[in-house]
């Protein structure tokens, strides 16, 4: 029997196990899916432990911290500096897979035009780099504290994309005294996670310059900003669908795993009323 894990810490809101056993079932594939919740002092010592494995997910705060042990990186990996995928063969490779979870879930429409991100950490990283690779004029909202590290992306993007256009960096809090006008936003920050779900990122009053929200919370299923989203007219996406596809890709990364769209459909849907349920 194959043996799988997710790595992180902490672990106690994961909804990775479930989602990896339907994801087992869905592709006739035997296998254990462990929990492996590892505080920072005993993270080292880890390695032979994985290497026993046939693959495995990372979390925070593990996602760059897990590199320097893999053989290999595939370009995502490279790309986005982060690996929240390693197939154990062959020393391990590491993917990140979250980009292909991410561009899934945007429902067909394009990324592009002006995209918003409010974030510059983590996974706001990543959305930032991929909008910028689809042609999007990115904007990078943060708070005061985040600046520093939102210019310092900046200029990485700046390389990275050579032929992008440039990249504004700006406050969460001065956006409304601002009127540009987003075909995305993109909220890329922890607040309005579960339990703290009356936070906001940003004031409501910016909504209804925006076309599309894609929230990267997907606990609650529906967070406050989505709420006040649709409330002024936006097209809303919630970030059960990134969890999905994501680990979608790690499937096929590890066995070459092939699904039918209905049935990650459905799945994502099961998700939501299993987090809903929950509650």
């Amino acid at each position: 029997m194959k043996r799988f894990a997710i790595l992180g810490y902490p672990l106690g809101h994961t909804m990775s196990p479930p989602i990896h056993q339907r994801l087992f079932e869905l592709s006739g594939q035997q296998a254990e899916y462990e929990v492996l919740q590892t505080p920072p002092e005993q993270f080292g010592g880890l390695w032979p432990y994985l290497r026993q494995l046939d693959g495995f997910n990372i979390t925070i705060p593990y996602k760059q911290q897990i590199i320097p042990f893999c053989a290999r990186l595939d370009e995502t990996a490279q790309r986005y500096g982060a690996v929240n995928v390693v197939d154990c063969r062959d020393g391990g490779t590491g993917y990140n897979t979250d980009c292909v979870g991410f561009l899934h879930s945007l429902e067909g429409i394009p990324l592009s035009g002006e995209v918003l991100i409010a974030g510059a950490g983590g996974v706001g990283r990543m959305f930032a780099i991929e909008a910028a690779r689809q042609g999007a004029a990115v904007t990078l909202a943060v708070r005061p504290s985040g600046l520093e590290k939102a210019r310092h992306l900046q200029a990485e993007m700046a390389q990275a994309v050579p032929n992008a256009a440039p990249v504004r960096v700006t406050t969460l809090e001065s956006l409304p005294e601002q009127n540009g006008r987003y075909r995305w936003l993109i909220n890329a920050t922890p607040v309005g996670m579960y339990p703290n779900v009356e936070d906001l990122p940003l004031d409501p009053a910016v909504l209804p310059r925006c076309e599309n929200l894609f929230e990267a919370i997907y606990n609650p299923v529906q967070t406050k900003l989505m709420r006040l989203a649709r409330q002024a007219g936006c097209h809303v996406i919630g970030g059960m669908a990134m969890l999905v596809w994501q680990a979608v890709q790690a499937h096929q990364n590890w066995y070459g795993a092939a699904y039918r769209d209905e049935d990650i459909a459905a799945l994502i849907r099961e998700m939501e009323a299993q987090l809903e349920a929950g509650k």
